[in-house]
């Protein structure tokens, strides 16, 4: 006649990580709806291009064969956002392509001009089962510095960074 403790069947991780997506998604919807973003603001975001529903170009999915991540800035165009996904038209090295990118995919969300940083643990078949662990912090010191200097190879080659480097180091 025990109490069933330490068992979460509301799925509080799951309802969290639903959560900050949606902050992806309001931020995402914004800047779709006015066709540029807001001051300095600008995102690298992260995700699996294994997922279900990712959809990219072959020549993207054998160069980046697990995860890549995109920079939002300057040059985007036809960011539409659904409740589940966004498409977005990018160019890599002067070709155009369309991607199409769901939430559930999406590991990271940085936004340098701000430090503000998301994290997602998800895997490929990410069961109902598993853990998910977030994280959001502001990121500080050594690392702001770093990101800002990312951030401007990134504007001048248009490389994709990782967003590995922006991690905090435990």
């Amino acid at each position: 006649m025990g109490i069933d403790m330490g068992q979460d069947h509301i799925r509080y991780d799951i309802l969290a990580q639903d959560a900050l997506r949606g902050v992806i998604r309001k931020v995402l919807s914004e800047v779709s709806a006015t066709g540029s973003l807001p001051g300095e603001h600008h995102f690298f975001i992260t995700f699996l291009t294994q997922a279900q529903g990712v959809r990219i170009s072959q020549q993207l999915k054998s160069k980046y064969p697990e995860q890549m991540t995109i920079v939002v800035q300057h040059q985007f165009w036809e960011l539409k956002v659904h409740e589940a996904y966004f498409e977005i038209g990018l160019s890599f090295s002067d070709k155009p392509e369309k991607l199409t990118i769901p939430f559930a995919a999406v590991r990271g969300f940085y936004d340098p001009s701000v430090n503000f940083e998301l994290e997602f643990d998800v895997s490929i078949g990410e069961e109902a089962d598993q853990g998910a662990e977030i994280t959001a912090y502001p990121v500080a010191g050594e690392e702001a510095k770093s990101s800002e200097e990312k951030s401007e190879d990134a504007k001048a080659g248009g490389s994709v960074v990782s967003l590995d480097a922006f991690r905090k180091k435990n």
